[in-house]
């Protein structure tokens, strides 16, 4: 054996046992964080047992029995989602999760509690479980978990649903008709001045819209429009949903319109923060878009300018200081309810983003306690967190300049301050 092949196998043989020391320490970690997301799930179980068993003695009687649980658990869960800043919905859905994992499938948290699962294996097998009737969970659950650990989670996830079909007692049409009631609209904010629109509807319907964007984007393709595919097919929905273009209009008129053309079809009650300079076309500095953040300066003016269903909110550049609310936009609220909303932005509650405009204003200190209702004692809260607030155990100060200081009923303290002026 020549020197230069004796280097490579002992170059080979010491990189296959650094090799084989980082596999093993990667599938430690991984075992050890599928224990501890056993133990997650363990401890919102009882959390959520708790919060049941004590509903009576923490929530007043003046609520009906099934809304006393149901403001048990929220409360339970609004302090653990200021515990750990994460979204309560995201605590709430955590929860649900974990019981359905600790009460239905016992036998799932013992292998993702060994390991021999990952957490994204069990929330899978959970949520086909969630639609498969008691009568066939048993089978489903002994067959799915076996795939579970012997493959992907993506391959999990195909096995699954093959496997919920095959032994699901109830017809695909009864499940279809029930699954069609949850048909929505979602919004998601994304990045650099763009957001994502989803539809929850049913396949056909899916399905059709898919191909209707197709036709009209070939069309105006074919026409010698430059855009590609993607931006065509988005372009093309834009159109749809905003100006009526179908591909009927696309025959004798086959180029789609611009998103730029289509903005002009939008007519909701939108607030827009536009900074004074920006309107004025000296400055670069970014609008406000309510419920989304900032928008490039260029559509922020034109949307502020043209759109009469906005209300334009000028800011000073330097201090921020609101100059005006573009009172002759729509129909506005009291001078003090716009100043509170503006401050707030939204619910002051510790990790809660529902905007100020769907918001109760609460009175800080109680008016029948003698508390004022001048902008130093009010607040924006949403329905839940000001009902919640009122809750034994939880309270609330409002100190100078809008801050507020929460205390809830595991003694824990959260400082909520408002937003300061974007820009």
């Amino acid at each position: 054996m020549t020197e230069t092949t004796t280097s490579a196998v002992r170059a080979g043989d010491d990189y296959a046992a650094q090799l084989a020391e980082f596999s093993d320490e990667y599938a430690e970690i991984q075992r050890l964080r599928a224990a501890l997301d056993a133990r997650e799930a363990r401890l919102l179980a009882r959390s959520a047992a708790y919060a049941d068993a004590l509903a009576d003695s923490v929530v007043p009687a003046i609520y009906p029995p099934a809304e006393r649980l149901a403001l048990s658990r929220r409360s339970t869960c609004a302090a653990l989602a200021m515990a750990t800043r994460m979204p309560e919905r995201t605590v709430q859905r955590a929860t649900n999760d974990a019981e359905r994992l600790v009460n239905d499938a016992p036998a799932v948290l013992a292998s993702l509690e060994a390991g021999r699962i990952s957490a994204r294996h069990a929330q899978t097998i959970i949520d086909q479980l969630s639609d498969v009737p008691t009568a066939g969970r048993a089978a489903f659950l002994a067959e799915v978990l076996q795939v579970a650990e012997e493959s992907t989670n993506a391959n999990l996830r195909r096995r699954a649903r093959v496997l919920r079909e095959r032994l699901h007692p109830e017809s695909i049409t009864a499940r279809a008709v029930r699954s069609e009631a949850d048909r929505r609209v979602e919004f998601e904010p994304a990045a650099d001045g763009m957001a994502w629109v989803h539809l929850f509807t049913t396949a056909p319907i899916a399905q059709g819209i898919l191909e209707r964007v197709e036709a009209a984007a070939t069309e105006s393709r074919q026409a010698g429009d430059t855009r590609t595919c993607a931006q065509l097919q988005a372009d093309a929905l834009a159109a749809l949903a905003l100006a009526g273009v179908t591909p009927d209009d696309v025959m004798s008129g086959p180029v789609l319109p611009h998103p730029i053309e289509v903005q002009e079809h939008i007519k909701p009650t939108v607030q827009i923060t536009v900074p004074a300079l920006t309107m004025a076309g000296v400055s670069d500095a970014p609008g406000m878009l309510d419920g989304y953040g900032p928008i490039d300066p260029e559509t922020a003016a034109r949307i502020a300018v043209n759109a009469p269903s906005f209300t334009r909110i000028l800011v000073q550049p330097e201090t921020g200081a609101v100059l005006s609310v573009g009172r002759n936009r729509y129909r506005v609220p009291a001078d003090l309810q716009r100043a509170v909303r503006l401050r707030d932005g939204t619910c002051r509650a510790p990790g809660c983003g529902r905007r100020a405009r769907a918001c109760d204003l609460d009175h800080s200190v109680a008016w029948e306690n003698g508390g004022t209702t001048d902008v130093g004692n009010l607040a924006c809260l949403c329905r839940h967190h000001h009902r919640m607030k009122h809750l034994p155990g939880w309270n609330l100060d409002h100190g100078p300049g809008g801050v507020l200081d929460w205390t809830t009923p595991d003694g824990k303290h959260h400082r909520t301050e408002p937003d300061p002026a974007p820009f």
